[in-house]
């Protein structure tokens, strides 16, 4: 079955388009003018992955990204405001997956489009003992998408399981930012430096939902991020 993306913008002429070349593709496209009607949609029918635009009238793409997180867990790609870094940290603290500045390349976004679900489709099918990551208190689980902190779930983007991953994996070894963003990009998408602090931030503040002494994630400025032993 083909993977159903949904778009969400005001702007019927970036609605046309890029419905059109996703569905080039073989992608199936769900088309939505506004928050609310996404929301009523969205709510009525699963989709593997939405594209939302931010700043959309009657509700915006932060207000639709928090409705939707209450019923849903899809990955999410914003569209945004060229050179607004504001709409661009907001976003990723708020969890979604990556982002795109207007205008923008179809292609690109394609290409975005399918490494955020080549990530997602990581280590399907059932798992074994070798694949479950297990560091003390975090036991990570690639095939159910699934994070637990002492028992508890932690619930993770695909992005931010992908950065807690290739951390956990080698505890006590520092990564660089360029070493996060291949784990969690691929080699073939770049993102900027900011990108990376503002999910470990995110990362932080959801374990010390389930945790408030949690401490594992270290920054060591000006070289990167490692967990610690």
């Amino acid at each position: 079955m083909p993977d159903t993306i949904a778009l969400v913008d005001d702007d019927r002429n970036i609605l046309t388009s890029v419905a059109m070349a996703l569905q080039s593709e073989g992608f199936e496209v769900l088309t939505f003018a506004d928050g609310e009607e996404a929301l009523r949609g969205l709510k009525a029918k699963a989709v593997d992955l939405a594209v939302l635009d931010i700043k959309m009238p009657r509700m915006d793409g932060f207000e639709l990204l928090a409705e939707l997180r209450k019923v849903r867990q899809m990955p999410i790609i914003f569209l945004t405001s060229k050179d607004d870094e504001v709409d661009e940290v907001l976003g990723l603290r708020m969890g979604a997956d990556d982002y795109i500045k207007k205008p923008f390349s179809q292609r690109l976004l394609v290409e975005r489009i399918r490494a955020i679900l080549r990530r997602r489709d990581r280590g399907t099918g059932p798992a074994t003992e070798a694949q479950v990551i297990k560091r003390g208190p975090l036991v990570l689980d690639p095939s159910q998408h699934r994070c637990q902190w002492r028992d508890k779930d932690v619930t993770l983007t695909v992005t931010e399981f992908l950065l807690v991953k290739s951390l956990a994996q080698r505890p006590g070894h520092v990564k660089t930012r360029e070493q996060l963003m291949d784990a969690a990009y691929g080699d073939n998408i770049y993102v900027d430096d900011r990108t990376i602090d503002s999910h470990i931030k995110r990362l932080r503040k959801k374990f010390k939902v389930v945790d408030d002494d949690f401490q594992q994630i270290e920054t060591l400025y000006g070289v990167g991020y490692r967990y610690k032993e």
